[in-house]
């Protein structure tokens, strides 16, 4: 729930900035900018860009520690990421 309510936090700051800095017009660019940086961090944590080789290795040399690291950040990343897609969508519609 806490990266939640940062990833709010966040996208409320990126429309404030966009509006300040190219006008109303213009107000989903930073929100959308920080979503797509931390949903493209997810997949990339996530491993699903990965070929199937390469995710075999990776699933045959990490420990359980180090992918449930992975994973609980790879979950952060996109709890961070839904509500800047979500305050940019709205910004671009209204």
């Amino acid at each position: 729930m806490k990266y939640i309510g940062i990833g709010t936090m966040l996208s409320i700051l990126g429309v404030i900035g966009s509006i300040l800095i190219w006008g109303k017009e213009e107000a989903h660019l930073l929100s959308g900018l920080l979503g797509g940086i931390f949903l493209v961090s997810a997949m990339l944590m996530s491993g699903a860009m990965a070929s199937g080789d390469r995710m075999r290795a990776n699933f045959a040399t990490e420990t359980n520690e180090d992918r449930n690291e992975r994973n609980l950040l790879m979950n952060n990343a996109l709890l961070l990421a839904i509500p800047n897609i979500i305050v940019a969508i709205f910004a671009y519609y209204l």
